[in-house]
């Protein structure tokens, strides 16, 4: 990890938490993949986990920026089979750019709130 990024998510982690109710939904980026999770840092259990290797094999010729909006919305769609509405985004030292942000748009179009 960037030491510059390691620092900024750091101070990121200490300002939220996520819940039961209301998990951290964390984003990590590779050079070339995509992660995310919702975790409940109470019981430090990750509820559900989405990459965008489960499609982007399917899809091919799927911009980076793409695939994460995809992500994002896969990731709501698997969350409200959970019953989980709501959540806390953590972009994970990340700038909220590019990908990131493109997760966030996804999984609000997917119908989770944050």
């Amino acid at each position: 990890m960037a030491q510059k990024r390691k620092i900024r998510h750091k101070r990121v982690r200490a300002k939220i938490s996520g819940t039961l109710q209301k998990p951290r939904l964390s984003v990590y980026r590779s050079n070339k993949h995509l992660f995310l999770q919702l975790i409940d840092d109470e019981k430090n259990k990750t509820l559900l986990s989405v990459s965008d290797r489960e499609f982007k094999s399917k899809k091919k010729n799927l911009k980076k920026t793409d695939a994460a909006y995809e992500a994002g919305k896969l990731l709501a769609k698997k969350a409200k089979e959970k019953n989980i509405k709501k959540a806390v985004f953590d972009r994970g030292g990340y700038q909220y750019h590019g990908r990131a942000r493109k997760v966030a748009e996804g999984a609000r179009a997917g119908g989770l709130e944050f």
